[in-house]
């Protein structure tokens, strides 16, 4: 018998400023059985204070307070969590958190992931260089034990030309950079095949699948990120850089996905729109 297993993910840009914009309301309603956070820069007794407690909450804190901050809440309590992904790019936490629900009899593993912004020419960028190089190998590693993988939340680039509105002029900055956009060409590649990226270098697929891509289409966006200048977010000028990057297990049985769009500016609890997909497991 299968089961509907709701996923969403959200950059929230600071928890307790979005809970005083109307996230708590969000929350109550997305009907999500697990919900990633990302950019939660809070502590976990503040999250813990914030978050109904109807929620399982597991958090890997930032070592730099006010930083970064990984969370996921659940329905039910997971069956295994996994901190942290190596080295460098780990090194002040907040990043990564990989945790196992058990859906209906299937294991379904979940990761809310926080990518460096990055800045070209500083150290902020060869952190994130180090995690990206982190990423791919976990992503193998993960495809390699089990069917059902979903890497979800800020990835911090728009993988293609759609997935930003003013493209052109963002190709020499980091988000657009086509050295990063190659690492997603790999992970987006046929498993086990050379893939030649967009920056001309050759990188081996990985073979996970960019459900809002398969599932919006070709069309540009859905953006998921508005810049808080200007009029981007009433234009729609945004960048789509909020993913779910998972296996061909899930990738097959997605039934439904949407960035969940704010109805107005006055709206938004976050600069970032939440991501939801449902598979039908």
């Amino acid at each position: 018998m299968s089961e509907q297993f709701r996923l969403a993910s959200v950059n929230v840009n600071g928890v307790r400023a979005a809970y005083r914009k109307g996230m708590a309301d969000w929350l109550s309603e997305c009907a999500a059985d697990v919900v990633a956070l990302q950019e939660v820069r809070a502590t976990t007794e503040q999250l813990i204070e914030l978050v109904n407690s109807c929620w399982h909450i597991e958090h890997d804190e930032a070592e730099e307070k006010g930083r970064a901050g990984v969370a996921l809440l659940s329905k039910t309590k997971p069956l295994l969590v996994r901190r942290g992904i190596g080295g460098e790019a780990a090194a002040a936490g907040g990043r990564w958190l990989e945790a196992d629900y058990q859906i209906g009899d299937k294991t379904v593993t979940v990761v809310s992931v926080y990518m460096h912004s990055g800045e070209v020419d500083t150290p902020r960028q060869e952190q994130k260089w180090a995690m990206f190089e982190a990423m791919t190998a976990r992503l193998n590693e993960l495809y390699s034990v089990t069917d059902y993988v979903a890497i979800v939340g800020d990835l911090n680039v728009g993988h293609r030309e759609l997935d930003i509105k003013n493209w052109r002029g963002n190709c020499k900055k980091s988000g657009f950079l086509p050295a990063e956009r190659s690492y997603f060409d790999a992970f987006f590649g046929a498993k086990g095949e050379d893939i030649t990226c967009v920056d001309g270098t050759v990188k081996t697929g990985l073979g996970y699948t960019d459900v809002g891509r398969k599932y919006a289409g070709e069309v540009d966006g859905p953006y998921t990120w508005w810049s808080n200048r200007g009029q981007a977010f009433d234009n729609d000028t945004g960048w789509r850089i909020d993913y779910h990057v998972v296996t061909p297990a899930l990738a097959a049985v997605v039934v439904d996905y949407k960035v969940a769009r704010y109805p107005n500016y006055d709206a938004r609890w976050s600069d970032h729109a939440p991501v939801i997909a449902d598979y039908k497991i």
